[in-house]
């Protein structure tokens, strides 16, 4: 789920820097610091959008630069559990496949995506079933839902977020679609 947040943070600036300590330049070294970086409380940080306030610059004993605390508005993107999220397949392992959710990626594991065996065709870069001659492969749209989130401050690319798309609903966009459309050919018959 994507948020804007008010948040707080310290940024250090350059001794080069202190001749126009500006709001633009406190937004750049907030982005600089903050984008990418995931958060317990906020989720991952997608963009700093403006600076509030900045507060009185302080120097610390042997640092060159000064340091500012600043107010600002954040763009964040905090997976929630339960939600139903739309992505797209970034890669296709043995053991399932990586989605693309905003800024970050979740595992649907092969056990998770279907009640049909799927295998991992490694040419195709892709699971298969052979039962419906169903695929899912790098690009495909997908809708998942969250079930698991384990987020990792310090090495953010650790962070794991678990999706199933085994209920009724989720699923490979194209999947859903031609069951939608079998559900309408049999209430028609």
């Amino acid at each position: 789920m994507y948020k804007r947040v008010r948040l707080k943070d310290t940024v250090e600036v350059p001794p080069e820097e202190l001749g126009d300590v500006s709001p633009d330049l406190v937004k750049k070294l907030l982005q600089e610091k903050l984008e990418g970086r995931m958060d317990e409380d906020v989720g991952s940080v997608v963009t700093v959008t403006k600076v509030h306030d900045i507060g009185e610059g302080t120097v610390l004993p042997n640092r060159p630069g000064v340091y500012y605390e600043a107010d600002f508005d954040a763009v964040t993107f905090d997976p929630q559990m339960q939600e139903v999220v739309d992505g797209t397949v970034v890669e296709v392992v043995e053991f399932g496949a990586f989605v693309g959710i905003g800024p970050v990626d979740g595992l649907l594991h092969v056990s998770q995506i279907s009640d049909e065996y799927l295998a991992f065709d490694h040419e195709n870069q892709q699971l298969a079933s052979s039962e419906s001659n169903r695929t899912l492969g790098v690009d495909d749209a997908v809708r998942a839902r969250i079930v698991t989130k384990s987020i990792d401050e310090r090495n953010p690319r650790d962070s794991k977020i678990g999706l199933t798309a085994k209920q009724p609903g989720l699923g490979k966009h194209g999947w859903l679609e031609e069951d939608r459309q079998k559900r309408e050919a049999q209430a028609g018959d």
